[in-house]
């Protein structure tokens, strides 16, 4: 049986010889790409990559005969020599008034993705000869009859973590200023943190603003300059993701001026038609807006998450009214503080997202015996649920076991997280680690006689892990000896 390090001293084969031994002599393996086969170009520019072969490279951008090249799937990071390289053979080209008969090259993609193209035709993950795989390789080469159109697409994906641009990014940019009307520069996944406002807006003007499907923005924003980047987001027709967090409110700001710049932030979600995941995160703007802005929605969300954040009475009362939120997936509330609240809302909320709901995050939020007691009918009607974390709420021992009875039988839940009985602290508030496992095993007891009485009830087969992690009363998780989480193993409906 071969191992890693086995699979790692593999001999090269005759195709990877052949091109090694053709990049040697670097003009003769320039004049040998105007007849090179098709299948030979990737595997060979493969080689010249990994080899350093910049001239080669050159002109292998020159002639690629796809109409995309996923050069980043290439890099672990990226390496401007090589991306530099890619670059100065489409300038070269661009330079041509004849393009090479077999240029079909449209997108040029710098994104870590696509990497089954490289492993495809390198017959590097399955047999090269097999049918499955002649099939795919014709799906990705270029018709005799495609040529290249203009402007060419750049692909990439943005991550901002500094203050000032990185050499990667600033040599980017500069090349696609110098070829405005060329150069399409399309960006799926945008991420910036610590970015002044103004090269934001010099970034977000380079960009396809449509190409934008999500978009991550964790600055420490005043209102106003939220205000201003909102026109932006409300260009994005594709965003399908948005976080944003921590933007505050100016002190000398006029509730005049405050309730302006809300209404021109607001008004920019009527425009995204697109929008499935909303996340919030210690955003505190909102409040008092939150269904105004869910109501503008044009489609059903996937994923509503509010963190830290402050809702609203009328919030927390009219979010259960909303319909883009029938059709929920993923629901987290966490840190969110309800104690206050009347769980009615949440009871509807669930109602109408019983048959979708795979998530369900209500940690630290505050939640009271009668507040959880008031939801679990409803609870366990969300057959669908896989992941339900409560712990960081003051829950008591009797509502924790009705707890877990009302969802053992919600046969796709696979993570639960808990947290430790009241019953289990001692009268300075520190937990009994004795007492505490004793409730534990009490609790799991009651849970193996729900299921063995509940017996063909439940759905036949056998049963995945089910995986109880207990949680003290802050976010650290209790430990007995070197454990860090407490499993069960559930058993098939006929005992097995």
């Amino acid at each position: 049986m071969q191992t890693p390090k086995d699979e790692q001293r593999t001999p090269p084969t005759l195709q990877e010889l052949a091109g090694r031994s053709l990049l040697k002599d670097k003009s003769r393996a320039i004049l040998a790409l105007e007849h090179l086969p098709i299948q030979l170009f990737p595997p060979l520019f493969m080689e010249a990559f990994s080899g350093g072969h910049t001239e080669v490279l050159k002109k292998m951008v020159q002639a690629w005969p796809f109409t995309r090249l996923p050069l980043g799937a290439l890099m672990k990071k990226p390496q401007l020599e090589m991306i530099q390289a890619a670059l100065d053979g489409l300038d070269m080209l661009a330079a041509q008034q004849d393009r090479p008969r077999r240029w079909k090259l449209q997108v040029l993609d710098l994104r870590k993705v696509h990497g089954n193209f490289w492993r495809m035709w390198s017959g590097a993950a399955v047999d090269a000869c097999s049918p499955g795989v002649m099939k795919e390789r014709q799906t990705v080469k270029a018709s005799p009859d495609t040529g290249p159109t203009l402007p060419l697409k750049v692909l990439v994906n943005l991550r901002f973590q500094q203050r000032s641009l990185n050499a990667f990014h600033s040599f980017l940019f500069h090349w696609v200023d110098e070829r405005k009307g060329l150069i399409q520069l399309c960006c799926k996944k945008l991420q910036m943190c610590s970015l002044p406002v103004h090269t934001i807006e010099k970034i977000l003007e380079r960009l396809d603003l449509d190409s934008i499907q999500q978009l991550d923005v964790q600055c420490f924003w005043r209102l106003s300059t939220l205000a201003t980047f909102a026109t932006y987001w409300g260009q994005m027709s594709n965003l399908r993701k948005l976080f944003f967090s921590h933007v505050y409110v100016s002190a000398y700001a006029s509730q005049e001026e405050r309730d302006q710049l809300m209404d021109d932030i607001t008004s920019q979600f009527a425009k995204m038609d697109s929008l499935r995941r909303l996340y919030l995160d210690g955003v505190f703007l909102l409040e008092g807006r939150l269904c105004q802005v869910l109501r503008l929605l044009k489609t059903p969300l996937e994923t509503l998450s509010i963190t830290d954040c402050l809702l609203s009475d009328p919030d927390w009362n009219d979010l259960s009214g909303s319909p883009n939120l029938d059709q929920l997936i993923h629901l987290t509330l966490w840190g969110s503080k309800l104690t206050s609240f009347s769980p009615e809302p949440l009871v509807i909320l669930l109602e109408n997202a019983a048959a979708t709901l795979e998530t369900l995050n209500l940690q630290d939020c505050g939640i009271t015996n009668s507040q959880l007691q008031a939801i679990l009918p409803v609870l366990s009607c969300c057959s669908q649920l896989r992941v339900l974390s409560f712990n960081g709420n003051d829950i008591s021992m009797s509502v924790l076991s009705n707890l877990l009875l009302h969802t053992s039988r919600l046969t796709r839940l696979s993570l639960e997280k808990y947290p430790a009985p009241l019953e289990s602290y001692d009268a300075q508030g520190a937990i009994h680690p004795g007492r505490l496992f004793q409730l534990i095993d009490e609790l799991m007891a009651t849970l193996r006689d729900e299921v063995e009485t509940a017996g063909a009830g439940f759905v036949e087969g056998s049963w995945e892990l089910l995986e109880v992690v207990v949680w003290s009363h802050g976010r650290c998780p209790l430990t007995r000896g070197h454990e860090e989480e407490l499993k069960i193993e559930t058993w098939s409906s006929n005992g097995s």
